[in-house]
């Protein structure tokens, strides 16, 4: 049996602008739109050096997710486990340039925009930038280590940035067996112990905490760049008393990089938390500064406008810009 969304959950993820092949999407990010429209980078570009106009949001696994966070502003409702087991997924190849021309649909609108520079747009229909991120959990894709491959061979990627849960640890080691890494891989950060972890991430998987573990041992031996992406949720996981607890953590995986940055109150989270759970940039950077004083990093960079801190280790490996 192929894997497919559902009609239901295809029309919800069309309603909100997503471009759709079989199991697939792609999104125009925000940043993107902003970068077109009005000249602003992402703090990616800000921080790391992508170029934030060339950059294709997307997941090839776009509602089957080991988690069910409490935080997630997707379509939580619709998330599904993965047997891949009693499934057929599509080829790398066939996401990847269905995608692009899916991408190339949604942003042919912007042609129509007094503001936004033309050359420009013409740039950005070609992505160099491909980060798979967008919904679900990415590493349930049992032919990732393939679709990065081919994005840096077939599509001449300039970067591509991977995000995970850590719930599949496996797939991070075969990605490292087969020199198939990202340029940066990331892993979400929500909680400081397992209780926390229960309460806010809301696994579906058995010893989940014990697999996220697994993952930031994983991560701490990989040659290439390395990110914890910490999500502050204020009233949750704030508090100073688990300082010590992320820098157990945080010691654990040795990234190169730590991003702080808040929850934000909007999609389907906002049916389980409040706007209240969202801290200020202010309180962001006192977080961000308070960890670096339990763990050998720096407060590198930030971004007000997005609410986020950039920490980053005094003996990163793999610290430089791209």
């Amino acid at each position: 049996m192929d894997l497919k969304l559902s009609e239901i959950a295809k029309k919800k993820l069309l309603n909100a602008q997503y471009g759709l092949f079989n199991h697939s999407a792609v999104q125009i990010c925000s940043w993107t739109k902003k970068s077109l429209t009005k000249n602003e980078v992402c703090y990616k570009e800000k921080f790391y050096g992508v170029d934030s106009h060339k950059c294709m949001q997307f997941s090839p696994m776009s509602l089957w997710c080991t988690n069910n966070c409490v935080f997630c502003w997707r379509p939580a409702s619709y998330l599904k486990n993965f047997d891949e087991k009693s499934n057929v997924v599509d080829n790398p190849e066939k996401i990847i340039e269905n995608l692009i021309v899916e991408r190339k649909k949604l942003m042919r609108g912007f042609g129509g925009n007094d503001k936004v520079n033309k050359e420009k747009l013409k740039d950005a229909y070609v992505p160099n930038h491909f980060a798979i991120s967008l919904s679900g959990e990415p590493t349930l894709y049992p032919r990732l280590y393939e679709l990065i491959s081919y994005l840096k061979k077939e599509k001449k990627a300039r970067t591509v940035f991977l995000v995970t849960n850590g719930q599949v640890p496996q797939m991070l080691e075969k990605l490292d067996k087969d020199n198939c890494l990202p340029t940066q891989l990331y892993i979400s950060v929500s909680a400081p112990n397992e209780e926390k972890y229960l309460e806010i991430s809301r696994p579906k998987q058995k010893d989940a905490w014990g697999l996220f573990g697994k993952s930031l041992d994983v991560m701490k031996r990989l040659k290439c760049r390395t990110v914890l992406r910490m999500t502050m949720i204020n009233g949750l996981n704030t508090d100073e008393k688990y300082f010590p607890q992320y820098a157990k953590l945080i010691k654990r995986a040795n990234p190169d990089f730590i991003e702080v940055k808040s929850y934000v109150n909007i999609g389907e989270s906002q049916k389980q938390l409040e706007k209240d759970n969202q801290c200020d940039f202010k309180q962001v950077q006192e977080i961000s500064k308070d960890l670096c004083k339990c763990v050998d990093f720096d407060y590198s960079d930030d971004a007000a406008n997005s609410k986020i801190c950039l920490l980053k280790n005094k003996n990163g490996r793999h610290s430089q810009q791209i």
